[in-house]
């Protein structure tokens, strides 16, 4: 069953304002062995349940771990034999968080799922979008849905962690989360319909032996073959697109440049926005994937190098071979004298400041 994972640097203040720092433990973990980055493992709070429209509040408080949303279950879907869709939204881009979706209905309402035009989401605009979602939410009576929302930073510190967990298996274990949630909710489930990830007939296998007694469906493109993942996929992309656009930034960067494009690798005003907003020292705000071969390009060569202490080798004699600076030169005082430097606010807010003399 997927569980919500929370990945927290060892801090006692503020968490820092953006996530290289994970990035940073991460080595040190490689390196020393030990474990940099504390991995909880929290009981999946209770979904938001509402009849109503999504109600993403409680995500945009705290936007950088894992969070569930769900409509109320249809008393018909606790009577009745169901099918369920599964899908996804934001699996690619390098911005914003990646959102699983379930959508079901009796197995008898089929064709009236069917007769609401539900289409895969990536072949609407988001005016569509929600004007589809809005007749799922109508259809409250013998449809229901649920979420779960991903955080940028969720997915990349458990990319980068010492065991690795990667992008398919986060992918499963999510799917595998929404489905038994339907099942604990009482839902009777007899169909599923799975927009594959990765081999589709390894994948099928897998959800049928996890499953017993439900009919499994993986196929590629599932959400332009049936009805129910096509509602899913929207269920999906509308509240990535909200998140999104309503994103609350927890750094204090200013006024926001919301034009970042589509938020995937290649196009062009994803990359002038996450050079804008690439710092030196602390890399990208938690709106950004870092553990993307695009942002940590951009890193490598854009952000200040830093040397990784061998305990064999002195930090400073080594950074001054490689004609580097050490980490320890961010804390002492400077060779040059008391020039004035504005200070970043990871260190303002923890009162941290450079000492001359000891």
């Amino acid at each position: 069953m997927f569980e919500e994972r929370c990945f927290e640097p060892r801090m006692s203040a503020s968490p820092p304002p953006v996530q290289v720092v994970a990035v940073i433990y991460s080595k040190i973990q490689n390196r020393s062995g030990k474990a940099a980055v504390e991995v909880k493992r929290r009981a999946t709070q209770p979904p938001s349940e509402q009849s109503a429209a999504m109600d993403l509040k409680q995500f945009e408080a705290d936007n950088s771990g894992s969070f569930r949303l769900a409509s109320r279950i249809p008393d018909v879907c606790r009577t009745e034999d169901c099918c369920l869709g599964v899908d996804e939204a934001g699996r690619g881009p390098v911005l914003g968080p990646m959102v699983y979706g379930i959508c079901f209905c009796p197995v008898s309402k089929k064709e009236e799922l069917k007769d609401l035009k539900v289409a895969d989401s990536k072949t609407l605009n988001e005016a569509e979008r929600e004007n589809l979602f809005q007749k799922l939410d109508e259809a409250q009576s013998y449809v229901g849905w649920a979420l779960q929302i991903l955080s940028p930073n969720m997915i990349s510190t458990s990319m980068l962690q010492r065991t690795k967990y990667n992008l398919n298996a986060l992918s499963h274990d999510t799917a595998i989360g929404l489905i038994q949630y339907a099942l604990d909710s009482g839902v009777q489930l007899k169909e599923v319909y799975v927009d594959t990830v990765g081999p589709a007939e390894k994948y099928e296998e897998k959800l049928s032996q996890r499953f017993p007694g439900i009919q499994v469906t993986v196929r590629p493109k599932a959400d332009s073959l049936f009805p129910v993942v096509s509602a899913a996929s929207i269920c999906a992309k509308v509240a990535r697109d909200r998140v999104v656009k309503g994103w609350n930034f927890a750094e204090d960067l200013g006024e926001i440049d919301a034009d970042y494009g589509s938020g995937y690798p290649n196009d062009p005003k994803t990359k002038e926005w996450l050079l804008k907003y690439l710092d030196p020292v602390f890399g990208y705000p938690q709106f950004v994937r870092f553990s993307w071969s695009t942002a940590q390009t951009l890193m490598d060569s854009k952000a200040v190098p830093v040397h990784w202490d061998d305990d064999e080798e002195d930090g400073e004699k080594a950074a001054q071979r490689q004609n580097n600076r050490s980490m320890l030169s961010y804390f002492s005082a400077s060779a040059e004298g008391d020039r004035a430097q504005q200070t970043h606010r990871f260190f303002s807010e923890r009162r941290l400041k450079s000492l001359k003399s000891l």
